[in-house]
């Protein structure tokens, strides 16, 4: 009587050790499966400028030939609003821009209800080594990007002013190995990223491995070629790359390699040099008063980054020097070939 008693409360221990095991292991399999599938994030900028050898407000005001960061004083970056939703195998991505920096970074879009959008794509994960996206999304091209927080230096360098700032298509990624990648778009032409006005098309591809890209883009008669990469030298040191030449059948080009080495001094603070040569044909940008519109320009910025939290403050000089005269302005009004400035600006990403 006894041995059947201890057998059936051993049963019995047994199936609620079982029942306990059984539910353990559910709420850990829904602890490791849930994951939040909307997501929101973005950041908001501001910046102080001052010249060093020109003047700082009115008609002899100067600034480099390159995007952002050219108001005088207090100043505004953007505000960044990006919403996104990850599916198993479909997700969208919307990104929103309000400020300067964001209007002038989509100065292509013609309609007033589209002068805030960024990015607006879709995406389908077809396989675990293929993805189709559609939409509007930010290019492929060069080693710098709109948004503050992703780039090292807080003004930006000619070479990304000169290309591409988005496009609007239909891409697709390849993931060939573990290092290698292969990206092919069809495009509108460049900068026409609401709809397509010419009813030309262009064409981009990409080749990556291990971190380096070459890039492509013919864009009607036009096409450009650029290199971006990166190279972790030590624990500390990291020494970024980029170069790109473009030309189409009108005699326009341009060209230029820019350096990036960066120095981490502390988990919370980083060094950091832009050394840049760019030169233009045909373009009447920092050549606007050269006759044939041929120029080049030595531009060198330093810039410390301290991160606080989520905020990051940059402190930045930057010394620009062309080979034209009259490329910018002293205070007097006088023409100069090279200007100095400084930016302190603010970053705070969320």
């Amino acid at each position: 009587m006894k041995a059947i008693t201890i057998t059936k409360y051993v049963k019995y221990l047994s199936s609620i050790m079982l029942f306990l095991c059984s539910t353990s292991s559910l709420f850990a399999q829904d602890e490791i499966v849930e994951k939040p599938r909307f997501s929101f994030s973005g950041s908001v900028d501001a910046y102080y400028r001052a010249n060093l050898n020109s003047a700082n407000a009115g008609e002899n005001y100067s600034v480099p030939g390159s995007s952002f960061a050219n108001l005088p004083g207090f100043a505004l970056g953007m505000a960044n609003v990006i919403a996104g939703y990850e599916g198993e195998k479909v997700g969208f991505v919307a990104d929103l821009v309000f400020g300067p920096r964001g209007e002038d970074a989509v100065f292509g879009t013609p309609l007033g209800s589209s002068n805030i959008i960024n990015q607006l794509y879709a995406y389908w994960n077809v396989s675990d080594k293929v993805k189709l996206t559609f939409g509007n999304f930010n290019t492929f091209l060069g080693y710098e990007v709109i948004s503050p927080v992703a780039n090292f230096n807080y003004s930006t360098s000619y070479l990304f002013s000169y290309g591409p700032f988005s496009h609007a298509g239909l891409k697709a990624d390849f993931a060939i190995s573990d290092d290698f990648s292969l990206m092919l778009a069809v495009m509108n032409p460049t900068d026409q990223t609401t709809f397509n006005s010419s009813g030309t098309y262009a064409f981009g591809a990409q080749l990556g491995y291990s971190g380096q890209y070459l890039n492509a883009l013919v864009d009607h008669g036009a096409f450009e070629i650029d290199f971006t990469g990166g190279f972790d030298l030590s624990d500390s040191f990291f020494l970024g790359i980029n170069a790109a030449y473009f030309d189409n059948d009108e005699d326009v080009s341009f060209a230029g390699v820019a350096l990036y080495p960066q120095l981490a001094t502390s988990d919370n603070f980083t060094i950091g040099l832009r050394g840049e040569y760019f030169s233009e044909t045909n373009l009447g940008g920092i050549g606007a008063n050269d006759i044939n519109g041929d120029a080049n320009v030595f531009a060198v910025t330093l810039t410390g980054s301290a991160t606080i939290g989520d905020l990051i403050i940059k402190p930045e000089l930057r010394l620009d020097s062309a080979s034209e005269d009259t490329t910018f302005l002293d205070n007097n009004g006088e023409p100069i070939s090279s200007l100095s400035s400084f930016v302190l600006a603010a970053i705070y990403s969320f």
